[in-house]
């Protein structure tokens, strides 16, 4: 079984300071980690798992700068046969990134591709089922589990409050992995120096045949902060002077 794997290097924010640009048009990111995007990790993993069950190789893909290459290494140092790195547009949205994606794997013999559920900078959700819909191929998303046979992939996809939704679908097809998939493997440093010595390969957009689809006019206008509210306000006193402070909070609101 083959499997492509999309993944992203992506800027962990959670505990940083964010500022933006001076254009507005992007934040600034000399100052942040990278690593792979936790979505994808699991899309790897799960993958390597049906290649160690079924044999055949797993190839990992990004679209991004040459640092992307930090994401394709602990991929293949988490079992990945093979990594390619396309270059990167000069500005991208979801169905760009599709497209791209599309040109790289439309001639290649995959039983699946994988990606993760979205990406934790944009959180669009959008390129997994934008890939299949290209490439004309059955997909699921959110997927939480995956089982094989006879050509079929049956899969357990997340919806709404906590429903879970089983599908059957015809191989090849496109998953989108959600986390909790499966255990996450640690990767140790050792593997990470065995796993600089894999393939690594790196293409231009022309190289894929994409350049020759016209000017790559997706844009991003502007970004900002959202508007910050007001405050919280803490209620204090004895439980009776509380209850009496937030009924005339109540009533001034009704008014």
């Amino acid at each position: 079984m083959n499997i492509a794997v999309c993944v992203k290097r992506v800027p962990k924010t959670a505990e940083a300071d964010i500022l933006i640009e001076k254009d507005g048009k992007d934040i600034k990111k000399d100052h942040l980690v990278f690593a792979l995007n936790d979505w994808d990790g699991y899309a790897v993993r799960e993958a390597v798992l049906l290649r160690e069950k079924f044999e055949g190789e797993v190839t990992v893909i990004t679209i991004g700068p040459e640092e992307s290459k930090e994401v394709l290494t602990r991929c293949l140092a988490m079992g990945a046969d093979r990594a390619l790195r396309i270059e990167e547009p000069p500005s991208s949205d979801a169905h760009l990134i599709a497209q791209i994606l599309s040109h790289a794997l439309k001639d290649q013999p995959f039983d699946l591709i994988l990606t993760g559920v979205q990406a934790e900078d944009d959180g669009w959700g959008q390129v997994g089922v934008a890939l299949a819909q290209i490439l004309g191929l059955p997909h699921a998303s959110i997927v939480t589990r995956i089982e094989i046979e006879d050509g079929k992939a049956k899969v357990r996809r997340e919806l709404e409050g906590g429903i879970e939704e089983l599908v059957e679908i015809k191989l090849p097809a496109v998953l989108t992995i959600q986390t909790g998939i499966n255990e996450p493997k640690y990767v140790s440093l050792a593997a990470i120096l065995e796993a600089e010595d894999k393939e690594t390969k790196e293409v231009g957009l022309d190289e894929i045949g994409f350049a020759s689809e016209g000017p790559l006019d997706a844009m991003m206008d502007q970004v900002s902060f959202p508007p910050t509210g007001k405050m919280a306000e803490i209620l204090k006193g004895t439980p009776d002077e509380v209850v009496a402070q937030l009924t005339e909070i109540i009533k001034k609101k009704k008014g």
